[in-house]
């Protein structure tokens, strides 16, 4: 597994020449993936190469995002640089939900690059595309900060359906791999099948659980912070049940579990995560704009890329509301959540 997060470095040694400064991020090294066993024939099968583990991450992000990309490829073969380029071009990215205002910048950019540098041939035009969809979603790109508190909080939020307790569990998994060790708060009290499924992926990744099985939802995310304080744990990840930002009542109590939660430690939660569908499209969108008003978000998951038509929806998050994507995920496995990396998103979207 490839390096994703950033990390914060502990003090340097008392006899260093040249002490590190406080604000420096460095890169925390991957431990090795652990051996897959298999229960039928106690058989360890060897853990992927780094070089390998990224080999299999893009093919499988092309594969997710093949019905969005084939309406956009398909365009630039054999074709002229004339208006029904430019035209096909708007309606391709208008249907994978870009955005009417992300769109017209591509094309306008696109229209200028073109006339600038007198491109005639189709492939260049793909090219100066490329161009011009990493710049728009770079901004989105963003490590996700490890040990800058102790411990680290996070909340994660997200409408029913979106992937969230799924994604806990896989970041669990990933925190882990990075040595950090993590507890989790079933913060959703609604649904004991949502407990359930959290206490499994607890158990799965050797994590506690903190848990009700009735009660109000921020004490349980307050019990969860300061049970990790005592046990010097470094990450919390408190799950939330899944509402839609219609339910204002709902909503309100998001904002309870997070003041709830800052009674426990001051400057928590340090980080508030949605996770959203990425075959919603512009209901994503929306779902990024309330639970942003209503919380404050400090990053998005999005999850579900595999089989979508939707993919260009991150253009239209980055030009209404540029909330940081620390992940992007193209299936059930923990391998499949991996950070999200413009230039390796728009590869997938066009080639």
């Amino acid at each position: 597994m490839f390096s994703f997060f950033k990390k914060k470095p502990k003090d340097p040694p008392p006899l260093s020449p040249e002490p590190v400064a406080p604000e420096t991020v460095a890169d925390v090294p991957s431990a090795p993936a652990a051996p897959i066993q298999s229960d039928a024939h106690e058989m360890v099968v060897p853990a992927a190469t780094p070089a390998e583990t990224k080999k299999s991450w893009l093919t499988r992000l092309k594969t997710g995002l093949s019905k969005t990309s084939s309406s956009l490829t398909t365009l630039f073969v054999g074709a002229k640089i004339d208006d029904d380029l430019y035209d096909e071009l708007e309606s391709a990215l208008l249907m994978s939900d870009a955005g009417v205002e992300a769109t017209q910048l591509l094309l306008d950019g696109l229209k200028k690059r073109v006339k600038e540098e007198k491109l005639t041939d189709a492939a260049q035009v793909k090219a100066a595309l490329r161009t011009l969809l990493i710049e728009l979603l770079t901004p989105l790109q963003k490590p996700l900060v490890l040990g800058r508190q102790q411990p680290l909080v996070m909340m994660i939020a997200g409408v029913n359906g979106a992937g969230k307790t799924t994604t806990i569990g896989k970041l669990a998994k990933h925190l882990q791999a990075h040595g950090q060790s993590v507890l989790l708060a079933a913060g959703d009290t609604f649904r004991a099948a949502a407990r359930e499924q959290l206490t499994i992926w607890g158990e799965r990744n050797n994590v506690t659980v903190i848990a009700q099985e009735s009660g109000d939802p921020a004490a349980v995310a307050f019990d969860a912070v300061h049970s990790a304080q005592a046990r010097k744990i470094d990450v919390v990840m408190v799950d939330t049940a899944g509402r839609l930002p219609t339910q204002l009542h709902l909503m309100d109590e998001l904002k309870k579990i997070k003041r709830v939660i800052g009674k426990g430690m001051a400057s928590a939660p340090h980080e508030i995560l949605l996770v959203i569908d990425g075959n919603t499209g512009q209901n994503a969108l929306s779902q990024v704009k309330a639970f942003d008003d209503a919380l404050g978000l400090t990053g998005l998951v999005v999850t579900k890329l595999d089989g979508t038509a939707k993919g260009g929806v991150l253009a239209a998050i980055v030009k209404s509301r540029p909330v940081p994507v620390y992940f992007i995920g193209v299936g059930e496995k923990i391998e499949d959540l991996q950070p999200f990396n413009a230039e390796e998103f728009v590869d997938a979207l066009l080639s």
